[in-house]
């Protein structure tokens, strides 16, 4: 059994009527006309043909060598007649209206579909989206992307079958992509990194603020170490590295610099980390420890700090550590962020650098 599109504007209606008087007698007259709906087991399935065809005036199929004239995507919409052929038991004819999704341009040649528009009835979401995907090959359209929110989740496996791939996920929604184009697919990819930032702050008693976790390896068991978080969506690194300390430890800090950062592989997920080590000044002293996430907390004599065996064994800790007594020693400058707008975007952002004047041998967070 064969299910093909018959594009209404193509078959004269004296062939249509031949085909609806023929469906009146099918074993499928009373077949509601959804794609995916399973037929009883003495009938073969139905195999769905993302091309269209239409029906000739010799009564022969032929592939249809565009979709209209579909000038504007939001608004475009074909009746299409629905061509079933059986096993030897006759046609049936079923017309649909479909449509293409509701969507925006991207600025790479790419399409970026409306999540908010899609059809309300699930049946109608696979026909419109191989209409779509159709229409988006004739515009000569390259990646596709298809946001579906956690309530519309029952659409996945049906854009999953079309060919879609998933690209990434958050809470709320999985996000897929379709590559048009033949060759390799030019799509960036998901995120591949997480970015982490810890707080080293230090008083004028030369004490450190540490942090023992209540969740932590065997081999950590030990440890006060700085406190230390993944920054939040949108976040400035300087902002995630106070608000980290001020939530594990209730102290109130201040912005220094970016004195050091760390680049690794292959941690959670197989994604790679950025670990940002920032100098803070403390406006508080009073500790307030976060219940859900701390153990204990406290200041601590800087020498008994760096005493502790997990850090003297350390490579990472250990340099990390002479970089903030260079740094407190005004013989190191880290790195302040400063607002900039670039013309490629015309967005503001903040570059991290230093500038020693050299008339000064202080460091300009000083």
């Amino acid at each position: 059994m064969e299910l093909k599109f018959l594009d209404s504007k193509s078959s004269s209606l004296s062939e249509k009527a031949a085909l609806v008087a023929r469906t009146k007698s099918s074993p499928f007259s009373s077949f509601e006309h959804s794609v995916g709906v399973k037929f009883s087991q003495e009938f073969s399935s139905c195999r769905v043909f993302t091309k269209a065809s239409y029906l000739s005036s010799k009564g022969t199929f032929m592939p249809k060598r565009a979709i209209s004239s579909v000038d504007k995507e939001k608004t475009a919409a074909e009746n299409y007649f629905y061509q079933i052929s059986t096993n030897g038991a006759g046609s049936s004819l079923f017309s649909r209206n479909v449509g293409v999704f509701d969507a925006c341009d991207d600025e790479y040649g790419g399409v970026v579909v409306d999540p908010d528009r899609l059809p309300v009835n699930p049946d109608a979401f696979a026909p419109m989206l191989q209409f779509s995907l159709s229409h988006w090959k004739m515009k000569g359209k390259k990646g596709i992307w298809l946001k579906l929110p956690l309530e519309r989740s029952e659409l996945v496996p049906v854009a999953v079958k079309e060919g879609f791939e998933y690209h990434h996920a958050e809470r709320g929604y999985v996000m897929l992509t379709y590559w048009i184009p033949e060759g390799p697919c030019m799509l960036p990819s998901n995120a591949t990194h997480q970015v982490g930032v810890g707080g080293f702050v230090i008083n004028d008693k030369n004490e450190v603020l540490v942090v023992q976790e209540k969740f932590y390896a065997p081999s950590f068991a030990d440890l006060w170490k700085i406190p230390t978080g993944f920054i939040l969506e949108s976040e400035e690194i300087y902002t995630g590295a106070v608000r980290e300390v001020k939530e594990e430890t209730g102290v109130d800090t201040e912005f220094v610099e970016v004195i050091a950062f760390r680049h690794a592989h292959n941690l959670d997920f197989d994604k790679s980390d950025l670990f940002f080590v920032c100098m803070l000044k403390p406006l508080s002293a009073q500790i307030k420890v976060d219940n859900l996430e701390i153990q204990a907390a406290k200041w601590m004599p800087f020498v008994e700090f760096v005493a502790q065996p997990l850090i003297q064994e350390d490579g990472l800790f250990k340099k990390i550590i002479d970089i903030c007594l260079a740094r407190l020693g005004k013989h190191y400058c880290g790195l302040l962020p400063r607002q900039v707008v670039s013309k490629f975007d015309g967005r503001p952002s903040c570059l991290y650098y230093n500038v020693l004047d050299t008339g000064n041998v202080n460091c300009n967070g000083n």
